[in-house]
């Protein structure tokens, strides 16, 4: 019987590759890696902040310690279908992640404390305070077309290929369908690898290989700079200013 995983502790180092990077790298990882259960699917991500985004704008500082709280389905989840709610941290460099799965109609309800018997009270309270604390309400919905690896000889180690990469500002709820407008004007692939402990030596060598470096990449931070803020908004200069 599948069980499903609700709290995650690991590193996250991201990467945009070329198609021609990308077609290298997959077939040298061949022999090291498998094909997730699910192979190809999408992921839709409702993203929630205060009035003033001031989750995000805290996060594009780079602090010690950031949070964020989204909702996520795989797919265009249906009424009785479950979606998860991710209270995601990072500390140090290191991602925490804890989510329970409910229907979509009941996240609002979750948020303000009114939960079924069998959710995992802990996690459940974790998030009530998060919502007490922050007051924040869906923002922006992200979604992208991934494929995905796991490791042979260690599952935990994935790595994922993310394209499309689409928001929208606006029917802020999963239940209204994966569409959008692109995030990135580019066709390069986003990949992330998600280990619990240190890369492994033939990861580390195919990547000094190929030439293939880590970046700093926030889906909802781009978002946030180039489709909320607007480049050419005194909101955005302001902004790039406090930043710089």
């Amino acid at each position: 019987m599948n069980t499903i995983q609700n709290n995650f502790k690991r590193y996250e180092k991201k990467f945009f590759l070329t198609p021609a990077q990308y077609r290298l790298f997959t077939q040298k990882i061949a022999s090291f890696v498998q094909a997730d259960k699910y192979d190809k699917y999408t992921i839709c991500n409702l993203y929630y902040d205060t009035d003033s985004y001031s989750l995000i704008r805290a996060s594009i500082e780079k602090p010690v310690y950031k949070e964020k709280l989204r909702i996520r389905s795989y797919g265009t989840p249906g009424e009785r279908d479950k979606v998860f709610v991710e209270l995601k941290k990072k500390y140090e460099g290191v991602v925490y992640k804890r989510r329970v799965t409910t229907a979509p109609a009941l996240v609002e309800p979750l948020l303000r404390g009114i939960r079924s018997a069998e959710d995992n009270a802990q996690i459940c309270k974790e998030l009530e305070y998060f919502q007490t604390f922050h007051h924040t309400a869906p923002k922006v919905f992200i979604a992208y077309d991934r494929q995905a690896f796991a490791g042979r000889e260690n599952p935990e180690l994935r790595i994922t290929f993310d394209t499309n990469l689409r928001y929208r500002l606006d029917h802020l709820d999963l239940r209204e369908g994966d569409y959008g407008d692109p995030i990135l004007d580019t066709d390069k692939i986003l990949m992330e690898i998600k280990i619990p402990g240190t890369c492994p030596l033939w990861l580390s060598n195919i990547l000094n290989e190929l030439q293939i470096y880590s970046t700093s990449f926030s889906k909802y931070g781009t978002c946030y700079r180039e489709h909320i803020l607007k480049p050419n908004s005194k909101l955005y200069a302001k902004e790039m200013r406090y930043s710089a």
